[in-house]
């Protein structure tokens, strides 16, 4: 299997070093009581702590009465995550692929960026910054964005025909996640997206039962290591050292290894 983009040299190791056990993890996850036709527990943590990480001032139980039982709060509260929830909703019901993967941006960043750039991948140069101004890391030129981009639809498109256990499903959606966030191919919305495609990634290959992963939970929990993870491999797009991945890569199935641990430390 020859990938364009996606970097697999840690592949043997990361499957030596992950808990043998993740199967029978995956396989205990279970959706929660108060989920209905209409609500799903699960779609509204992802959404509440993906938003968090983002510096969106949300609470897991204020969105959940208000997704689930109709209590209002502000506007402002809620809207951004509520965009990010029916991207979810959207990605469950499709198939991840170029189209719906800039379908499900326009949805998520209603509230994020202007009309014209939802779902459109940027034309200007990209950095992100420390919250004290900064430059922490220069993302893909905005001329490379779109071949770089076509390079990850490809290999997103190859690596779902493949036959992968469930080991090596979890370490190509955390590549997906880490590659898609390097190149930054949105205005804004660019973490929202790498960890809804990872998710994406996960259901297409193992099931539905992928959408009750923790993941953003997870990496909330941890969004500092999260965070110094992502930077671990280099400041500038064309200098990534992706052999400096295996930190963030253990983090999606540590979130199933640790979900009960997850939740009670919540």
């Amino acid at each position: 299997m020859i990938l364009k983009i996606i970097n697999n040299e840690l592949l043997t190791a990361y499957l030596n070093a992950v808990c043998k056990d993740l199967q029978k993890s995956f396989d205990a996850l279970e959706d929660a009581e108060i989920s209905n036709d209409t609500f799903s527990f699960y779609t509204s943590v992802a959404s509440v702590f993906s938003s968090k990480i983002e510096g969106e001032a949300i609470e897991l139980d204020s969105y959940v009465k208000h997704k689930r039982f109709g209590i209002e709060f502000l506007p402002d509260y809620t809207k951004k995550i509520d965009d990010l929830y029916s991207a979810y909703t959207f990605a469950k019901t499709n198939v991840l692929n170029r189209a719906n993967i800039g379908k499900a941006h326009k949805l998520l960043s209603k509230h994020i960026v202007a009309k014209h750039q939802q779902g459109k991948l940027r034309t200007q140069n990209m950095y992100v910054s420390t919250p004290d101004g900064k430059i922490e890391y220069v993302a893909a030129s905005p001329y490379e964005v779109e071949t770089e981009m076509e390079k990850l639809y490809s290999d997103i498109e190859l690596l779902l025909k493949q036959e992968l256990s469930i080991h090596e499903v979890f370490f190509f959606a955390s590549m997906i996640h880490l590659v898609f966030v390097k190149i930054h191919p949105w205005n804004d919305g660019n973490g929202r997206s790498a960890r809804l495609i990872e998710k994406w990634f996960l259901a297409q290959k193992l099931g539905y039962k992928a959408w009750f992963v923790p993941s953003e939970r997870n990496y909330y929990r941890q969004h500092q290591i999260y965070y110094n993870n992502i930077r671990a491999l280099g400041l500038e797009y064309q200098e990534l050292d992706y052999s400096k991945a295996m930190l963030f890569l253990r983090m999606l199935p540590d979130s199933v290894n640790n979900v009960v641990k997850l939740y009670s430390n919540d």
